[in-house]
């Protein structure tokens, strides 16, 4: 999810300084007294000390990061039926549910989300979390049947438990491949204009829908929890794979447009939107299936009375959504995928959001974020991406994206960039974002980054961070001021204990920033972008746990991070380097110069030392991070034969330093 005008980072600030620890190698360093600084809180025992991952590895996920030999999961594939009441704003549906129990437990009940009833007074969210406007009396079940293996249908028995429900099974279900049919009737209200992330709004031609978390859904049974039950507070989903067959029926005037591919477009367009939209499907520039003119005009439909079935086909998805308006402008191009493939890029809008600073745009920015993520990390698996404009500040589904639509210009191209990312985190990568949500807003957050440097070659770069510390220097400036509040909660923290407050500076910023660090500065774009591509790969349609990310950076990129891990996702450690003291060897600039550093705090980071020379050149020296696990200051020895103006520790402020009063020291 995003919060619209939220932009984080600077990558080339960054960059600049990786680039910097590249340069010569200067000289022979040699070790100056242990003798701890009375300023310095800094304990190697402490940093150093073994990590201990919070997920073991065993026979399931192995020591590598990497499933292990035993390793299963579970399946679920839904067939869903609906029709949506525009004027009682009623959803109702039904589905079938086939779940495949690949565990070597045999399951005695199903737990599903029904997460509708979040919206209920008294919902156990609305006491930490409480949405602004109005509430609805929640979900609907109407019956629960279970099939068994001859098709005969058998009522089950079921309990809810806020948005939760429990499936009591007639009948165990097998361990090692038992697959049982679930029969669902459901409805609900549809929520208001609240929530941000199933709603109807008003629009001048008529309200839109966005509907999510609108079916009931198999919650996740895996070798790490069992079942895993966690309410919907407020954070987001953890959902198995499966392939998805739903169609919806709405009034003769409504548009709906979903996840995955529409099946059945002669029997809900014109001929002439399935001409354009075929001719979408070969341009590279934006095609108007249904323009702005048209959006008022009867003709824009197929039939001018009853009723309308659009049905859609997702495969290999973890959830599916739609929206549906009779207000909606609608347009397309194609989208460009490694080894020749292809897939569609759409934007449907109301007209008051179509101007050319606003979503006459969306679908080129669509189509180039959508582009790039495919080229740099994975290529986008589902034959159509799709934005969707309405009062959602910013959500995202398999394939499909709920956006502001009163968002204009850099904030459009940042909003939709980062929620089409999400196709990667967490709907490729399927990581929990109930508990790990910084494994999915993190991890997206930081290929924004890069992707808003690319986009129109930087229209609108640098990506940066605008709201914990505003006007507080470089990205790793705005870090160090998060770093240092004592109330911000760590990384590696259930995602509903993350206050309001601190869900942007620490899930997102800190998250991408992490990353950001590893790229950048501990382990270079060489080695870590291979590994980082191999990681997506390797859990696509899976659920990696923070450890196997862990275990699998160190083991692709050859790296002992553990220190990192416990510093930057266990604790909120700071990092204060210092130049305590700089001069000639022997008092004689021709034999070098020697520069005492010290660390301060509990955090350690590779760094830059800068010496700038009385002829303006300059000399930079790295500074690893395996200097501190046996010295709290350090002598660097610089080789030169030259008189020094200064020297400076991380020049560029690519490092989140707590204090740069001390990073600097002249020479006389």
């Amino acid at each position: 999810m995003h919060k619209p005008l939220i932009v984080t980072l600077n990558p080339r600030l960054l960059a600049t300084g990786f680039a910097l620890l590249m340069l010569t190698t200067i000289g022979a360093s040699t070790a100056a007294a242990a003798d701890k600084s009375s300023a310095s809180r800094f304990d190697p025992s402490q940093t150093f000390a073994p990590y201990a991952y919070p997920q073991p590895a065993n026979a399931f996920r192995s020591a590598s990061g990497m499933p292990g030999p035993l390793f299963w999961q579970n399946r679920t594939d839904y067939t869903i039926q609906a029709a949506l009441d525009p004027v009682s704003r009623k959803l109702s549906g039904s589905e079938v549910i086939t779940y495949t129990n690949h565990s070597p437990d045999a399951l005695d009940v199903l737990w599903l989300q029904v997460e509708q009833n979040r919206y209920r007074k008294d919902a156990r969210g609305a006491f930490s979390d409480k949405f602004p406007n109005q509430f609805t009396d929640g979900e609907h079940i109407e019956s629960v049947q279970v099939e068994d293996g001859t098709g005969k249908l058998q009522d089950a028995t079921w309990v809810i438990s806020d948005t939760r429900m429990q499936v009591r099974l007639p009948t165990a279900l097998k361990a090692k491949d038992g697959r049982l049919r679930l029969h669902i009737r459901w409805n609900y209200t549809v929520p208001g204009e609240f929530g941000g992330r199933t709603d109807f709004n008003a629009s001048k031609n008529g309200d839109i829908f966005e509907m999510a978390q609108w079916y009931p859904r198999l919650c996740v049974y895996d070798d790490l929890r069992g079942w895993d039950t966690a309410p919907y507070l407020n954070s987001e989903f953890y959902l198995e794979y499966g392939d998805f067959d739903y169609s919806v029926t709405v009034p003769w005037d409504m548009i709906v447009t979903g996840s995955g591919e529409l099946l059945n477009p002669a029997d809900v367009l014109t001929a002439t939107e399935q001409q354009r939209l075929e001719q979408a499907r070969h341009s590279d520039t934006t095609v108007m299936i249904r323009t702005p003119e048209e959006v008022t005009q009867p003709s824009s439909r197929p039939k001018r009375s009853g009723t309308l079935t659009w049905h859609f086909r997702m495969q290999n998805s973890r959830d599916v959504a739609f929206g549906a308006s009779k207000a909606y402008v609608w347009d397309a191009t194609r989208i460009n995928l490694p080894a020749g493939k292809t897939a569609l890029a759409m934007s449907l809008y109301p007209v008051e959001s179509a101007g050319d600073k606003g979503w006459r745009r969306a679908t080129e920015y669509l189509k180039a974020a959508t582009e790039y993520f495919s080229a740099q990390w994975f290529p986008y698996p589902w034959p159509v991406a799709v934005n969707e404009a309405g009062t959602a500040g910013g959500m995202e589904y398999p394939g499909i994206t709920f956006d502001d639509k009163t968002t204009t210009g850099s904030d459009l191209h940042a909003l939709i960039a980062h929620e089409i990312g999400h196709s990667w985190f967490p709907m490729i990568v399927g990581s929990n974002e109930r508990r790990d949500a910084w494994m999915d807003e993190g991890f997206n957050t930081f290929i924004d980054v890069y992707e808003s440097d690319h986009f129109n070659h930087g229209e609108f770069a640098p990506k940066r961070d605008g709201e914990y510390a505003p006007g507080k220097g470089t990205p790793a400036d705005q870090m160090a001021a998060v770093l240092a509040d004592t109330n911000a909660p760590p990384l590696l923290i259930g995602a509903d204990m993350v206050p309001e407050k601190y869900r942007h500076p620490i899930t997102y910023f800190k998250g991408a920033f992490g990353l950001t660090l590893l790229r950048e500065q501990i382990i270079g774009p060489e080695r870590f972008d291979p590994a980082f591509r191999r990681y997506i790969a390797t859990w696509a349609y899976k659920h990696p746990s923070p450890s196997d990310f862990f275990r699998f950076m160190e083991s692709e990129t050859g790296e002992d991070l553990g220190w990192f891990w416990n510093a930057w996702y266990q604790h909120n450690w700071q990092l204060d380097l210092a130049v305590q003291k700089a001069a000639y060897t022997g008092g004689d600039f021709r034999k070098g110069l020697d520069v005492t550093i010290a660390n301060l705090d509990q955090l350690v980071l590779p760094a830059t030392l800068e010496v700038i020379y009385d002829d303006g050149s300059e000399q930079d020296v790295r500074v690893p991070w395996e200097t501190w696990q046996q010295h709290r200051t350090y002598v660097v020895h610089v080789d030169g034969a030259r008189k020094v103006k200064s020297v400076t520790i991380d020049p560029t402020h690519a490092l989140p330093d707590r204090n740069r009063a001390n990073d600097s020291a002249l020479v006389k």
